[in-house]
């Protein structure tokens, strides 16, 4: 039987190798709006929301740029760059294998929603998740995500023992410890988490079989 009634997933370096799509699109953003940014353009920056990641690296909240590259961004990514998402070796297999235990799987995501539904369709993933969550799922948008985590936990009636988060980066298990929820991290993706960030009661997996492991108890667990 399952450990945890319902799992929580991070998207983005958790599932998906987002980082050759993410960084394409940020490069056409800034090309086509005739920008250079003001840090390298490379892996360490995927993660947070789009904004806060266009603030970053164009050096400025300044909203007319930050809009600007937005909608170039934008333009890249959700039109035919998501497409350049792969899916780590090894989830699909996992996803099945906590689905078929019984496991309730839910997305939330500091990706927009609309890409992150392109790509779940894209892999062939949506039938998998009973919620799919992303800031941008409300209007107002919602601030970060631990309270994102803490909305879709209300709507869908979770309680914090009956659930799970797994991601790969420190917010991630920040915000699972804010909704008092356990945290697994994903250790096979880009994510920035290391041995020294990780809090004592977080638990660490290095492959999806590992944490299928984690959650799903045998007949002897």
């Amino acid at each position: 039987m399952p450990r945890y009634a319902h799992v929580l997933f991070d998207l983005d370096g958790t599932l998906i190798d987002s980082a050759p799509a993410i960084l394409a699109s940020y490069r056409d953003a800034f090309a086509a709006a005739g920008l250079e940014p003001v840090i390298p353009i490379d892996a360490g920056i995927v993660g947070p929301p789009l904004l806060e990641t266009l603030e970053m690296l164009a050096g400025t909240t300044d909203a007319g740029v930050v809009d600007r590259l937005a909608v170039g961004f934008k333009a890249s990514y959700d039109s035919t760059g998501y497409r350049q998402t792969a899916a780590y070796a090894g989830v699909g297999d996992m996803l099945q294998r906590l689905a078929d235990a019984g496991c309730s799987l839910s997305i939330a995501t500091n990706k927009r929603l609309l890409p992150t539904r392109l790509i779940l369709d894209h892999l062939g993933w949506s039938s998998h998740f009973a919620a799919v969550y992303a800031l941008d799922l409300f209007e107002p948008r919602l601030p970060h995500k631990a309270a994102m985590i803490a909305r879709l936990m209300q709507d869908r009636g979770i309680a914090p023992e009956q659930a799970v988060y797994v991601g790969d980066r420190s917010e991630d298990g920040e915000s699972a410890d804010a909704n008092g929820l356990p945290f697994i991290a994903a250790t096979w993706g880009y994510g920035s988490l290391v041995a020294a960030e990780m809090a004592p009661h977080w638990q660490a997996v290095a492959t999806p079989a590992a944490l299928a492991d984690a959650i799903v108890r045998d007949a002897h667990g």
